[in-house]
This record gives C-alpha cells, structure tokens and sequence, in this order.
C-alpha cells in the first residue's frame, strides 16, 4: 500500500493519531523543530512502510490527513531541527520518537545504545549519534475509540464516605491462590471475582492504582536482573501500561481491558483513581536517551538549566522536570487528564510530587498556572484529585499548601501516630490535631475537614506489618549498598528484628497494629489503607520495592492474618456507621450559646485538658469527646462518641458528661485477644462513669 497526506474533509483540532472512520488524522507539538516526518510501520514493527513529512504547521503544530490508515497501523516521528545541546536543543532524525498523545504502544523497548542522541560510549553528550533507533524503539498505535460502556457512569461518591485502598495491579493479584493463573497481574485479575469479593467485604469506596500509564524499565535495572516495578516512570501519559494485559493479549487493545476493568469496578460501586506521573519523564537528565519528549523538542517539553541549558533542571529527583510552565505542555497533562476521564471513565488522580507541578519561576505557587487551569476546566472540577506534596526541589514540601479542590496525602498524620503509639514524648498535642483532620495545617482558604489523605504506610516506605517489626530498613536486594529508601522510617521492632517466634512480640505486634487501625479510622479526614497491611502482609523490611517485582512486594495471601482482616472489616464498618467519623467542616473547641460543645479534650481524672497538661512531654493517654460540627445536618439525631487513645500504661478514665449524655457503654477495645477479630467490638457498660483503658489500647464509648 501506498501512502500520502491529502486534504482532510474537515478542520481537526486534537492532537495525536485521530481516527476519522476512513482515516487517521495525526498531528504533534514542537516550538523548535524544522519540520516533522510520520513513519508508518508494519504489523510486527520492524518494516518503516512509509516516511512522510507533515504537511501542515500551524502554531507549533505538524499535521496532515492519511486516508486508509486504520486502528491497529503503528507509528513513530522523527523531528528535523538543530543539535545544539547548549542551547538546549537535541534533534536527531535518525531517532524513532514515540507520540506522547499516543492510546496505545506496541512492542517493548530493547534498550540499545541506538537509542541515546549522542555517542554514549563516548560519554560526552555534545557528540551526534547517527544510527537509526526505530528497530529498538516501541511504536505508536492507531486506536478505535469505540467501546461499549453499557451504561456505565462516574459514581462521585463524597469525600466523606471515601475509604481509599492503594494496591498494585501485579503486588495485590499475583499470589491469590482464588485468582486464576492467567489473570494474575492483569487489568482482569484487579476485577476477578476473590479481589472484588475481598474489597467488598473490607469496605474500600476506592482503589487507587500505582502507575498504570505506560513507563519503562530503566536499563539500570535490567542489568542487574531487577525492573521497573512500581511504574514511576511515565513515557506515554494516554496509553494504558501493556505489561497488564490479560491473557487476551493481541486481540483486544490494552485500551480496552483497562476500561473492562473500569467498567467492573464501577458495578461493584468501587471509584478508581489513578496515581500519575507529570512532573518528568522516563528520559531522564541530559545523559539520557531521545525516545519522545526530547527529540520533539528538548527546550519545550523539559525545565533547563537558566545558567547552560545543555542541562536539566532536576526538581524530582529523576534526572528531569517537565515543563508544565509551557502553555502547550500544560495543555497536553490537561488533555490527558480529560482523556482518562471521558474516554476511560477514571474517578480520579493522585499526583505524584505534586509540588512540581505548581513550581513557577518565583517557586511553589498554589495559584500558579497549573492548578488554575485544572480548577478551571470543567471536566476536571468534578472528579477526585490528590497531591503528594513535595518534591525534592527547594521549599518543595507543601502539605497543607494546595488549593481546593485537591486533597493532600498527609505524611504529618502518619509519622506521628507511628510516634505516639512508638513511646515517642511530647507527641499528644500533635496527635490531637490530625485526629481532627490536621487543622494546622488545612484549616484555612475556606478548605474542609476532608483535605487530608490520612495514611499508616503507602507504597513507599514500611508496610504497617514491617513498621513494629524493623528498625532498621533492609534494601539489599536493591543493588543500592542498602541505602536507598527512607531512613526515619519511625518505627519499632519491639524486641526482634524481623519475624520472631516470641509469642509475646508477635502478641504485641499485633495488639499495637490494632491500635494504629483504629486511630487511622477514628481520625478526621480520608483514610488510605496500603493493600496488603489489612492481612499483615510485610516485605522482610524493604521500605523501597519500587525495583522488585517479585514476592518481596507482592501481597502474601498464604500468610494472611485473619483475626486482622476481621477487626480491619469491623473497624471499617463502625467507622461507616459513624459518620460522626468523617465531617465535611472542621470542629470547634467553643462551646456554643446552649452550652454544646462539638469537640472536648480530657485527662484521665475528668477534666478538660489545659495548656499544663498538652506540654508534658511524658503524657501518653489522650480522651475526647466528639460530636457533629454545628454546621453539620445531623445534629438533630447527634450520635456522639467518647474517644481515649493509651500508648502508656494501665489507666482508669472518668468519662464526661457533655451535650446531655451521662451514661456510657464501651464499644471498641482494641486490647482484647488477638483470637478473634470480633472481641474488641463486644458492647460493656460503664459502671460509675469511669473506665479501665487498658496499656497500647483504644477504646471508644458511645452513650447509653
């Protein structure tokens, strides 16, 4: 077949491969370059069919119209331009580069020195590499759009009845025995019906997916036998990652066993929300390979160097920062957020180091371009949209400093409930203001009582199994040396390191996890539960498996902890009942004109905490009482609660009378034996209003 541009029948204003229904309209960004050829492969991407240069620029533009190009046709671009690395500009035509608008992505990446812009064995990246990288390069596909959703809708829970679950699409269905062998680490096993059947019982509103767009395994890793595991390095942000296909690979597009997934999950009434990569590439610093963004346009698409633009301006930590300041930059994250959202029906985002994006050229702006464009755009104002907020460019931790509507992952909350429950002194005070939704630091702008994402462990750092079992982080198998990943991990191996055959320690270990679970369910706030932790799943103290896709980071189903999952299921279900749990506002301390209070600190002798008593370095027992914010809609049914959290000793608790409650039963003792998870829920009244909180315990009242 002969290929040619010709005059498409109408104006077409997307970027990327458009299928037209008779052919594909193509078009791409560069401010620099000089002109812009489409290379059309063969099936098997070996075979360049078809060379031809884009017809059409128009604002830094290159399109054209190719009649009989159908879904399925791969392509790639090559971008005719100036190789002047110190000003910043890397074009090589003789590199095949990868449409960032790309749906779908053919092939795997062999990584060959083919690939780099310049002679890599030389070292010296202001050399010219002549040889073709297309045999190495992964292609392009043309996508049909359609796909029948069968009715299927966004499900926009509230904030307030949100309970987040972030699991791996390998780690979470690898080792499930119900799973079955060809669905494991696939779209379909996340929707198999043990892990449907598992995320309803628990109790998760949401799964929020590690990387699930399309990245690479770095060449660093592959020689030393280890891959790209947890996805963090993004190279095409439309195109769902193949590595997840299910056993139908090559007859339905990776595009649309993710949607099935979708699809799934919204029927069983569980949101997905995507954790996203645009603040750099996997192309890496200036030593890096040409793959896409940098042969298209080097100067545009990434942060240079003010001093000598030959280098990147690393704010990530990666080797690169993209350059969302860039109008056409910005305009390609907001036209693949749209796309995850109309095409694939995704709920929401999590962004990762979040800070970069609102970096301006006076620093952290949460006015900046970035979040004024998405609070603008009106497909994106409706759907869930978190932020980890740092980077690890300067002044780049930022918790508490987005702009609404995002919500914040708040690693305050979770070192320090770490800390409390740890021993750690003079911790009371900060403990009682994340247990309200962390007002010190979101309290403010008009934002809600929902803008923290409370966590115990995420994907980066200690498990909660391996948080009272290490104190120190054991990151061998890395090949790092083992001093990679964090190193305050504010943890506590109470007695042994790593597993134990101590009954006592593992008594205590899983008496002090009972606690941490209840603290993350009975604080303000949106809970994130790690997948895995509700089961006691660890990873031999590894706190940085982003490399090992293997059963170091998968969740271990054979050894699940059942008397865990049942009091993780309960607690979920009591905090589901208790919508007391999860305000939309923030809670006062002031008493109003009746005299009702919405919130009420205590010592354990009855009286309300003073500023003597929040100093005392040595205080481990803290109690409140906790009601509906009088702005709340539930007030006229107020169904309160008395909560005392014990990290000390042993100790007896007058409970308060307040709103006109005088009697209390004990609902929740996260002391009693581990052999059922049923035991810490067994309703007990109070006799003469005072109680025995046991040592590392929680225990909460509701009244007669």
């Amino acid at each position: 077949m002969t290929f040619a541009f010709a005059k498409p029948e109408r104006q077409q204003h997307e970027l990327g491969a458009d299928f037209t229904g008779d052919g594909t309209h193509f078009a791409i960004f560069s401010e620099n370059a000089e002109a812009m050829e489409l290379c059309l492969f063969s099936p098997d991407g070996k075979e360049e069919l078809a060379r031809l240069e884009m017809p059409s620029r128009e604002g830094s533009i290159f399109s054209g119209y190719v009649p009989d190009v159908k879904p399925g046709q791969l392509y790639g671009y090559r971008a005719q331009g100036p190789y002047e690395p110190e000003r910043g500009h890397r074009f090589n035509a003789n590199k095949l580069l990868l449409d960032p608008y790309a749906r779908e992505i053919a092939g795997t990446l062999q990584w060959h020195d083919a690939l780099w812009g310049y002679d890599l064995a030389s070292g010296d990246d202001l050399t010219f590499d002549g040889r073709d990288s297309a045999p190495f390069m992964v292609k392009g596909v043309v996508q049909d759009p359609a796909f029948d959703w069968e009715g299927d809708n966004s499900i926009r829970r509230p904030w307030s009845e949100t309970l987040i679950y972030e699991a791996h699409v390998r780690g979470l269905t690898m080792l499930h025995p119900d799973v079955p062998d060809e669905l494991r680490g696939t779209y379909a096993g996340m929707v198999s019906e043990p892990i449907l059947d598992h995320l309803l019982k628990l109790g998760v509103s949401a799964v929020e997916l590690l990387p699930c767009q399309f990245f690479l395994d770095d060449r660093m890793l592959l020689d030393k036998g280890l891959s790209n595991y947890w996805g963090y390095q993004t190279l095409g942000y439309f195109a769902p990652e193949p590595r997840y296909l299910g056993p139908i690979r090559g007859k339905a597009p990776a595009i649309r066993q993710f949607k099935d997934m979708v699809k799934r999950f919204h029927r069983a009434g569980i949101e997905v929300i995507m954790d996203v990569v645009y603040n750099h590439t996997a192309e890496g610093s200036e030593r890096g390979p040409t793959l896409s963004f940098r042969g298209l346009d080097n100067a545009a698409y990434y942060v240079l160097s003010p001093e000598n633009p030959r280098y990147s301006f690393d704010q990530t930590g990666t080797g690169n920062t993209l350059s969302v300041a860039n109008p056409m930059v910005i305009r390609m994250v907001l036209d693949s957020l749209r796309y995850w959202v109309q095409a694939m029906h995704v709920d929401g985002f999590r962004f990762d180091l979040a800070s970069t994006l609102g970096r301006e050229a006076m620093g952290f702006d949460r006015e900046g371009g970035f979040f004024d464009a998405i609070r603008q755009d009106p497909i994106l104002a409706g759907v869930k949209l978190i932020a980890e907020p740092w980077d690890v460019g300067s002044g780049g931790y930022q918790v508490g400093g987005f702009p609404y509507p995002f919500r914040e992952w708040n690693d305050k909350f979770r070192d320090t409930a770490r800390g409390f429950w740890r021993g750690d002194a003079a911790l009371v005070g900060d403990l009682a203001n994340h247990l309200i939704g962390s007002p010190e630091q979101f309290n403010h702008s008009d934002r809600g009582a929902t803008s923290s994402v409370n966590f115990l462990a995420a994907h980066d750092g200690f498990t909660l199994l391996d948080t009272v079992s290490f104190n120190d982080r054991h990151n061998e198998a890395n090949g790092e040396g083992g001093g990679d990943g964090h190193d305050n991990n504010v943890s506590d191996n109470m007695g042994a390191e790593g597993a134990s055959e101590d009954e006592g320690i593992n008594l205590a270990r899983a008496r002090r996890r009972r606690a941490m679970v209840a603290t993350l369910l009975l604080s303000q706030g949106i809970p994130m539960i790690l997948a895995g932790d509700e089961i006691g799943n660890g990873q031999n103290g590894n706190n940085n498996v982003y490399c090992q896709d293997n059963e170091t980071a998968w969740v271990d189903w054979a050894g699940r902890d059942d008397a865990l999952l049942e009091f993780c299921t309960r607690m979920i279900g009591f905090r589901r009942d208790h919508p007391v749990l999860s305000q939309d506002n923030f809670l006062s301390g002031d008493r109003g004109p009746d005299g009702r209070v919405e919130i009420a600190w205590h010592q354990p002798d009855g009286r309300e905490m003073d500023e003597e008593l929040w100093g005392q370095a040595e205080l481990r027992v803290l109690g409140f009482f906790l009601t509906y914010s009088g702005q709340e809609a539930f007030v006229e049914g107020e169904r309160p609660l008395f909560i005392v959290l014990n990290a000390g000793d042993e100790v007896t608790f007058t409970l308060p009378s307040h709103n006109g409650v005088t009697g209390w039963h004990r609902v929740l003792d996260t002391a009693q034996p581990d052999t059922s998870g049923e035991d810490a829920f067994a309703v007990e009244a109070v006799e003469n209003g005072a109680a025995v909180i046991p040592a590392a315990s929680v225990c909460v009242f509701a009244p007669e």
